[in-house]
């Protein structure tokens, strides 16, 4: 049976993929949502991971697979999926991107800004304000929001530009992007497309970034399509 590996996003969990993972069940898929550790009590992290950390621990959660499988990457789990395909490419049949993070264009935002709020730490109201300037004009809340050592590997994970990564990936990629994303901008969509060669880009209408929650049915035919075409 053909094997699908969906790798969630930032402060995720698999619960939020269970309708995406029962409708392509259907479809006599095998289909593994793991949880990515740090996210939940029970795989808490001790110590600030970077991307290789995840990279590593992917490669040891599959390393018993026989046959090489299907991997998707959503938001964070893109970051991921991106870096592991081009070190381990033999793993894989195809590769699945739906509005993977890791595309930047000079130093991340969040890192110019966070310093200059906390000059004005001693205000009053200063968390309150912090919090909706990140809320609604950077649209930003997993830097907020993550705490301890889940707010260090946040900033280690977006200090790493994948950018170069995309060209050196050589098996099938599907692209799934949803068309009113606001967390990783559709113009990245098109960039990832054109540096990955052998890639096909596919735009969800009215979608945003939580295409696994809005729009499951869409999202699992244009996989359920993808699949086949790469195993003739």
């Amino acid at each position: 049976m053909k094997k699908l590996i969906v790798l969630h996003g930032w402060q995720s969990s698999k619960e939020k993929w269970q309708k995406v993972k029962e409708l392509l069940e259907k479809e006599e898929l095998e289909v593994i949502v793991p949880d990515l550790p740090g996210f939940k009590k029970v795989n808490e992290l001790k110590l600030p991971w970077n991307l290789d950390n995840y990279i590593n621990w992917l490669k040891d959660f599959c390393d018993g697979f026989s046959e090489p499988f299907f991997l998707l990457g959503h938001s964070f789990g893109g970051r991921i999926a991106i870096k592991f395909t081009v070190k381990y490419p033999e793993k894989l049949k195809g590769l699945i991107l739906v509005s993977a993070a890791g595309i930047r264009k000079g130093k991340p935002l969040i890192s110019k800004i966070a310093p200059l709020f906390k000059k004005f730490s001693f205000l009053p109201g200063y968390y309150f304000l912090r919090k909706l300037f990140y809320k609604f004009v950077l649209r930003k809340t997993d830097y907020l929001e993550a705490k301890g050592v889940m707010k260090e590997t946040f900033k280690k994970v977006v200090a790493e530009d994948l950018t170069s990564y995309l060209s050196k990936i050589k098996i099938p990629t599907l692209i799934l992007w949803g068309q009113k994303d606001k967390i990783t901008p559709l113009n990245n969509a098109y960039l990832i497309n054109k540096e990955i060669p052998v890639s096909t880009l596919e735009i969800i209408s009215k979608a945003g970034h939580e295409v696994n929650l809005t729009h499951p049915e869409e999202l699992v035919k244009f996989i359920r399509d993808f699949i086949p075409r790469v195993e003739k």
